[in-house]
Formats: structure tokens, C-alpha cells, sequence
């Protein structure tokens, strides 16, 4: 804060009675349920990494920063001042040094360049910490870390690329691949015509050579999040098939590729962030795996993007409840603290489990993306679509009801919570929306059983802590082994996502939370709205989990 504190003393009255400002403040070390979630799926070696992530996004400059980044939206550039196209995203300078934290930290790239156990947990973790501050910049940051195992099926394309990604540093330049010290990579597959139906995809490319590595891109993309990437993962159809290419910003030859930005999306939040439309004039691509299996290799790129999203929906959980626990423990109204009124408590108490539970079944699945083993590797392509399902769906109303609980202040653009409201719905609709990840649970349930084999397994490690549970595990994988109709798609993939919390709740959470957890979401002891909890709940206990700052 500044050194001039803000004067109080004014000549109608003093102002009191209004919390200390949010700054400054260690965002991992006030975090009981991460820390605990990290010590279990990744282990003490991430302890220090995440304590200096956390002071750094905690920072009132780092704070500003976010909001600095949000408030002035990049601009389109097409043209220079002489006509000559250049199509440039143009960002306020916070953008940029957030990007460089992020790549500092290595929030893209420390999974893929350490051994150490749980290294897809540390990338959910500092996604999530990082988000807190602000989660625009994580787009292009997430989809970096996720290009990795799309670019490894054909190294003789990408190894340079690679070498850049990892280990590699925050540079904005637009230069050839060899000038830069580090890069970020970008995705764009989403049409006018196709949305999430991929295989509807107008884009055509035609090869440069008979050795058909080379070619050239005609067509459009609807959607294409942080247009400034160094290069971008795209779909297009050759004369084989739907295939996936490697579109470079800057060709070989050093000149700039034929990629036309045409205008940037004005969305509802993620401000930070350019979304754009895109489209290809005979634009260079290289041709990643083999011609008519585009969908196999990008899908892996989507796959670990999904991680992302629910680890930026746990960051943004965490910031809606860090402020709400923040100003109802520091307002007072009728003689007490807001948060020592009991219907408050209990709303609190109700949002910190739903946050337990989200951070428990999060880093869970990150644990999974590790995995060399079938049932592992099985268990993570299942658990990461619930997680997206539910836990992004949940989250809207989760941080409006973070909102209410400043009253007329978190309604006010000058605090954080407006900006959170914005930002909540967007994990849930990018990377499949919830129809299409709930169809995708099904598919994965009927295609592959061992999938549904890790799901029972899971769950078997929590058998008998809570009768309730074990009576509904037992029902949820007999109703999944008989199989569903499609209309049964979102109740399935709820009820899943409700069990999975559930048993890792039970196997490592303090009996307060694992008791009301399956008291009030498996058991259906409670409201439709957060707070309407039973008097059992040890609503003193679950807060005492979340230190004051």
C-alpha cells in the first residue's frame, strides 16, 4: 500500500467499519486445502516453488497488475501507418509482465522439464495460484504447456520448437523461431459453420512438395484465443483427410505467414486476453502425424488444456473465497462480524467445502496425468472430463454467491469480484461446453472399459468410511456397467463427479469436511443454494481450515 495512507477523517463523518485492503498476502501459504492437496499428489519438492508464486500473485503490484491488464483490453492493429498489413494484438504493458512472471515461474513449461513425481500437479497448482491474480494471460500460458504432446509426434518438425518451449523464456518480439528465447504456442481448430464439430471444418490445404510435409492453408478460424502466440496447432482437410499442422507466425524464409486477423471478440470477461478470427491466405503450415489423423494428435493438446480449465476454476474459487472471508471477517453489522453471524457461517462454511472439494478432485486427476500405467492413464482421459464438467459449472454461482456476501461492495468495478463474475462461466464453455463434455464421458465409458474399471476402483478406495457412499458408489457404477441413454449424459457425469470428490474427501480430508461433503452433496441434506446446510454441520471446524490474513 502506499507510504500516504487514505484519509479518514473526512468533513461529514470518519469512514469505518471497511475491511484493510487485499494486498500483500502469500496466496499459496494461506491456502490449507492446496498445500495439503500438493504434499499428497506431488510432494515437499514443490513446497518453495509455490510459496514464491504465491507472494509474487498475492502482491499488491501483482494484484494491479491484473487489474490493470483487464481494464485496458489489447487492440487490433491490422495496418501499419502505411497501409502494410501487419495484424497485431496490441496489449497494455501489464500483459507483457505478466506473461514473463508466468514463464519465469514456469507455469508452461516446469511438467515437462522436471522428473519429479506429480509434475502435471505442480502445473494445476501455479495455474491455479497464477489465476488468482489474473486469468487471462494463463490462455496462452496453458495452451503452451499443452502443445508439448501434440508437438512430440513428430519431432522432425517441432524438436526446435520444443527447445524454445521449454526452459524457455517470456519474448513478445515477433521474430524468426531462432531469434527468440522462448515461445508460446496457440490452438485455433473452432469454425463459423462447425463450432465443436470439428470434422465439419471448411480450412483446405494443399501441399507445397511431393514430400507433403509443407503446405499451404485456405480457410478461416472462429475462434482463436491470444492471436500473438508464436505459432498455433490448427485443423484443416487435405485430400486424405481432416490433418493437423503447425502454423508458424513467421515463415522460414523469415517473412510474416499470410495469418489475417480480422477483428478481436469483445466478450463478456477475460479481458486480458485477445480471442480473435482468424483466417488463412495460402498461410505456411507443416504437417504434424499423418494426414487424416488430425483429431488424434490434437487431441491430446485438449486433453491437457482441460487440465487447465479446472485448474483455473479452482484460482478463481480461491480468490472469490480469500474475498469474501476477507470482508465479512473484517465488517461488522448488528454487534458482530458478518462472519460470525450463523446464516453467514454457514454460507461460508458451505462455499469453503464445495472449494475443498474442487481443489481435492483437481489435483487428484493432475496425479493421473503423470501416469505410465493403463488404469492411471485410463482413469485421467475420464476424471479430467467430469472434472471440466462439473467443477467449471459449478463455479458462476460459486463466486456470485462470494459476491453477496460483500452486498452492495462486490457489486462495485473497483473490487475484484466483478471482474471474478465475468471471468466464471468461460472455463465451463471453452475446450467443450457441457453437452459436449458429457457426451464425451459416455463415449469414453463405451469405448474404453477400463475407464469405467478406474472410475469403480477409485471410488473401492474409500469403501467403507460412509455407509451413504458406499450405497451410492455401488449404484452409480451399476447403473454405468448396464449403461445410459444419452438424456442421462449430465446426471451421470454429476453423480461421477459428486463420487469422485467424495472418496478423496473421505481418504484424506479432515473428518469435518468428508462428513458434510457426503451429508449434503451425496446424501442430499441440504438446499439448492449455498448456506442451506443442516445445524450438524461443524461449520467451525471447516473455517478454522481458512486463517484470516
Amino acid at each position: 500500500m502506499s507510504v500516504y495512507a487514505p484519509r479518514t477523517h473526512l468533513a461529514t463523518h470518519d469512514v469505518a467499519n471497511q475491511p484493510p485492503e487485499f494486498a500483500d498476502v502469500n496466496l499459496y501459504a494461506i491456502d490449507t486445502s492446496l498445500r495439503e492437496a500438493v504434499a499428497r499428489e506431488a510432494g515437499a519438492w514443490l513446497e518453495q516453488p509455490l510459496l514464491a508464486l504465491g507472494a509474487d500473485m498475492g502482491s499488491e503490484r501483482v494484484l494491479e497488475l491484473g487489474a490493470l491488464a483487464n481494464r485496458f483490453p489489447p487492440e487490433l492493429a491490422q495496418f501499419d501507418r502505411y497501409g502494410r498489413r501487419i495484424d497485431e494484438a496490441r496489449f497494455h504493458p501489464a500483459y507483457h509482465e505478466l506473461m514473463a512472471l508466468a514463464m519465469k515461474h514456469g507455469v508452461h513449461d516446469l511438467a515437462w522439464r522436471t522428473e519429479e513425481r506429480g509434475r502435471h500437479a505442480a502445473h494445476a497448482a501455479m495455474l491455479a495460484i497464477f489465476t488468482q491474480a489474473e486469468a487471462g494471460v494463463m490462455c496462452p500460458v496453458n495452451m503452451t504447456y499443452a502443445s508439448v504432446p501434440a508437438l512430440r509426434t513428430t519431432p522432425e518438425v517441432t524438436q526446435p520448437w520444443l527447445d524454445k518451449l521449454i526452459g524457455g523464456t517470456y519474448d513478445a518480439r515477433l521474430r524468426p523461431l531462432q531469434q527468440k528465447s522462448g515461445v508460446t504456442i496457440g490452438m485455433a481448430m473452432t469454425e463459423k459453420q462447425g463450432g465443436s464439430d470439428v470434422r465439419a471444418n471448411s480450412t483446405r490445404a494443399y501441399p507445397l512438395d511431393d514430400a507433403r510435409r509443407a503446405f499451404r492453408l485456405v480457410g478461416h478460424k472462429w475462434f482463436c484465443s491470444a492471436p500473438m502466440c508464436d505459432a498455433f496447432l490448427t485443423l484443416a482437410y487435405t485430400d486424405r483427410g481432416l490433418s493437423c499442422f503447425l502454423v508458424p507466425r513467421v515463415r522460414p524464409d523469415g517473412e510474416r505467414n499470410t495469418i489475417q486477423v480480422m477483428r478481436l471478440k469483445d466478450k463478456l470477461g477475460n479481458k486480458s486476453n485477445a480471442s480473435s478470427e482468424i483466417e488463412y491466405h495460402d498461410a505456411y503450415a507443416e504437417l504434424l502425424g499423418e494426414e487424416g489423423r488430425g483429431v488424434n494428435v490434437i487431441i491430446d493438446m485438449v486433453h491437457h488444456t482441460r487440465l487447465g480449465t479446472i485448474a483455473g476454476t479452482i484460482g478463481m474459487m480461491r480468490m472469490a473465497l480469500a474475498q469474501a472471508l476477507h470482508h465479512t471477517r473484517n465488517r461488522r453489522a448488528f454487534q458482530k462480524t458478518l462472519a460470525d453471524q450463523p446464516v453467514m457461517e454457514g454460507v461460508l462454511a458451505d462455499l469453503a467445502l464445495e472449494y475443498e472439494a474442487a481443489v481435492a478432485l483437481t489435483m487428484r486427476v493432475a496425479r493421473a496425468f503423470d501416469a505410465t500405467d493403463g488404469e492411471e492413464k485410463a482413469f485421467a482421459r475420464l476424471a479430467v472430463a467430469v472434472g471440466k464438467y462439473w467443477l467449471t459449472k459449478r463455479n458462476a454461482n460459486f463466486v456470485y454467491e462470494c459476491m453477496e456476501c460483500h452486498g452492495g461492495a462486490g457489486y462495485v468495478e473497483e473490487g475484484m469480484m466483478p471482474r471474478l463474475y465475468r471471468e466464471a462461466p468461460l472455463n465451463a464453455i471453452w475446450e467443450g461446453s457441457g453437452n459436449v463434455i458429457a457426451l464425451d464421458i459416455m463415449r469414453t465409458l463405451a469405448r474404453e472399459p477400463a475407464a469405467l474399471d478406474a472410475f469403480a476402483a477409485e471410488l473401492e478406495r474409500a469403501r467403507g468410511a460412509s455407509a451413504a457412499f458406499d450405497s451410492a458408489s455401488a449404484d452409480m457404477v451399476n447403473r454405468l456397467r448396464a449403461g445410459s441413454h444419452e438424456r442421462d449424459a449430465r446426471m451421470n457425469a454429476e453423480r461421477m463427479a459428486l463420487l469422485l470428490q467424495g472418496a478423496v474427501l473421505l481418504q484424506h480430508a479432515p473428518h469435518a469436511v468428508s462428513d458434510a461433503f457426503v451429508d449434503t452433496r451425496i446424501n442430499g441434506a441440504s438446499g439448492r443454494t449455498f448456506g442451506a446446510i443442516p445445524a450438524s454441520v461443524d461449520v467451525r471446524s471447516i473455517l478454522a481450515r481458512h486463517p484470516s490474513l
